[in-house]
């Protein structure tokens, strides 16, 4: 995202609602943020993989006859987190069928939010939209960052989140919703380095 419209008059979801240009916004405690760029590739590949990872494993729960209530969508899916801001995350998992209800976009904070960090967002997300998820109580935050090949997932706890886990190629994240969902982080950024040879002795 770029920085923020210069002395910006305080808008609702309503207002945001009503905006029917080509641009994308997001809305955060009533100050307009216009969206970066259409992402580079390597963003576009780690929002989909985690998309496409979550997507068959509900799916295939499912087709076990284990029902489960989630849903998993990508940017851009309007998230509406209270009556003056509205957020575009690059992935979103809902549990709760009440926040899809109206069909037109997610009403009320998500189980995960997962946003992956640009050279235009990556301070926005690791401090505005940290701030925000906690407050309106997103039980689990992931900051995925393609250049260190890292996911940040935060976890709520009392209302607040601590130290996030950090995983990288190899690793796996797992979630606790429809009986376990897991994360291959060596599918979302590839596998890991190759050990460097030791000095010869």
């Amino acid at each position: 995202m770029s920085r923020p419209l210069s002395d910006p008059p305080r808008y609702t979801v309503e207002d945001y609602m009503g905006w029917n240009d080509e641009r994308r916004y997001e809305l955060i405690d009533g100050e307009v943020w216009l969206m970066a760029p259409a992402p580079v590739l390597a963003h576009q590949g780690i929002a989909i993989s985690i998309g496409a990872q979550l997507y068959n494993q509900l799916n295939d729960k499912d087709r076990l006859g284990f029902h489960c209530p989630c849903r998993v969508f990508v940017a851009p899916v309007d998230v509406v987190l209270g009556p003056s801001t509205v957020v575009q995350p690059d992935v979103v998992l809902v549990c709760d069928p009440a926040r899809l209800a109206n069909g037109r976009y997610v009403d009320g904070p998500p189980e995960l939010v997962i946003e992956v960090l640009s050279p235009a967002t990556a301070r926005r997300d690791r401090l505005v939209k940290r701030d925000l998820y906690e407050r309106v109580g997103v039980a689990h935050y992931g900051i995925a960052d393609p250049e260190a090949a890292t996911l940040e997932c935060y976890r709520l706890d009392a209302g607040r989140y601590g130290k996030p886990d950090v995983y990288g190629p190899g690793d796996t994240c797992s979630l606790p919703y429809c009986g376990g969902l897991a994360l291959d982080m060596t599918a979302v950024f590839g596998p890991p380095p190759e050990p460097r040879p030791g000095p010869a002795i």
